[in-house]
């Protein structure tokens, strides 16, 4: 498993004082207000300030002192130490633990290797086999079971095909 966790991406400077808007991929922005430290391009930088608001995160961080700086920060990821991270609850993953597991259906036929998660309403994986990407949401009746341990997310062959777009 991944030691860190991609949490957000910086969209865009904002204001003058180095101050970042950012994207989250937690499930809520406020999550960040618990974070004291995260990582952008492998270093550390603690977290100076968090405010929320229309679903983004603007966020102060060491080192980013004015707007120049912060400008140079535009499209990059923040990550997060795993064991600073909160257990996500049950029936819940982090993204990262899913992308390289096997799908399989009930009988055990692959149908490929989860490359990607998209969300929203519900979220959409993406599976690549033989060089064809196939979406599908993962909703439930679709995927029945996420197997870390074993690195497979199976899922009910019917409902799958009903839904997936080949």
């Amino acid at each position: 498993m991944s030691e860190r966790l991609v949490v957000g991406t910086v969209l865009k400077p904002q204001g003058i004082r180095g101050e970042l808007k950012v994207k989250p991929y937690t499930d809520a922005p406020e999550d960040f207000k618990a974070f004291k430290n995260l990582f952008l391009d492998g270093e550390k930088r603690r977290v100076l300030s968090v405010r929320v608001g229309d679903g983004m995160v603007f966020l102060g961080l060491s080192g980013v002192p004015d707007r120049n700086a912060a400008e140079l920060l535009r499209g990059k990821n923040l990550e997060l130490d795993r064991d600073e991270a909160p257990e996500p609850e049950e029936g819940r993953y982090y993204i990262v633990d899913l992308l390289g597991l096997s799908i399989v259906t009930a009988e055990g036929e692959v149908l490929g290797i989860l490359t990607d998660v998209k969300q929203g309403a519900s979220d959409i994986y993406t599976l690549e086999k033989d060089g064809r990407e196939i979406l599908f949401p993962a909703v439930k009746g679709v995927v029945t079971e996420v197997d870390l341990e074993n690195k497979r997310l199976v899922v009910d062959k019917k409902r799958f095909l009903e839904v997936a777009v080949l």
